[in-house]
């Protein structure tokens, strides 16, 4: 049956589907030896595909897990800067796989990988809401400036939905750890947020992704997911 050509290069784990984008449009992909463009369909089952004159790979085994993120690491696949690379973490897993979103240098807890693109996309789509809870920990904490935080607000022209904030705890002066469970994923909403609303993030971990939980994982650490666990986030 015949694909959009990004599609089958993100099932087949080779990129994502913005990536493979860039990649027709460079014109690296060709289909039966001839240069494709983008828009292009091709039959994955009979046609040959080829990425820089390479096949793609066969449709392997799909990968699914779960890394807890020190503070320190970037998630992009390249860094210019030479920054540590989140992938590198999981680099002993046996095959290639992709972060599943993103947390910023600065942030740390819950990231998934997969090689599964389908599952991936599904996952980050904003039409599916995939919810995000995370503990933060904020100077300059006040209990009318967490109704504010609990506001929606607008960052880059799009307005956010209602976050769900609540107080864990305090401590020191003027310190506080909060739950925050947010339904987007702009850049450093958060830290945007707890700004706007006069409140400065000193430590953010992501706790859960929907239904999939960091729990106990240790930094540095990563698991592979249950059945259960994948069968409910496609869920």
């Amino acid at each position: 049956m015949a694909e959009r050509l990004q599609k089958i290069l993100s099932a087949r784990g080779v990129c994502s589907r913005r990536k493979a984008e860039a990649y027709i449009l460079a014109g690296r992909v060709s289909v039966n030896g001839v240069t494709a463009c983008l828009g292009d369909s091709a039959d994955p089952d009979q046609d040959e595909i080829c990425l820089d004159g390479k096949p793609l790979p066969s449709k392997s085994e799909y990968v699914y897990m779960m890394l807890h993120k020190p503070r320190g690491y970037v998630t992009t696949l390249s860094d210019e800067k030479g920054r540590k690379n989140a992938a590198e973490l999981v680099a002993d897993c046996g095959t290639r796989v992709y972060p599943v979103g993103r947390l910023d240098m600065d942030s740390e807890g819950l990231l998934i990988f997969t090689n599964d693109g389908e599952f991936a996309n599904s996952l980050m789509h904003p039409k599916h809401e995939v919810n995000k809870t995370y503990h933060v920990t904020v100077d300059n904490y006040a209990p009318e400036k967490l109704e504010k935080l609990c506001q929606p607000v607008t960052l880059d022209g799009y307005r956010i939905r209602k976050p769900e904030a609540v107080l864990l705890r305090t401590f020191g002066d003027g310190q506080a750890v909060l739950s925050v469970t947010i339904h987007e994923g702009r850049n450093r909403q958060i830290r945007r947020m707890c700004d706007m609303a006069g409140m400065k993030v000193t430590r953010l971990i992501r706790a859960s992704e929907g239904s999939l939980m960091l729990g106990n994982l240790k930094s540095g650490r990563w698991r592979y997911l249950t059945n259960e666990e994948i069968e409910a986030l496609r869920k």
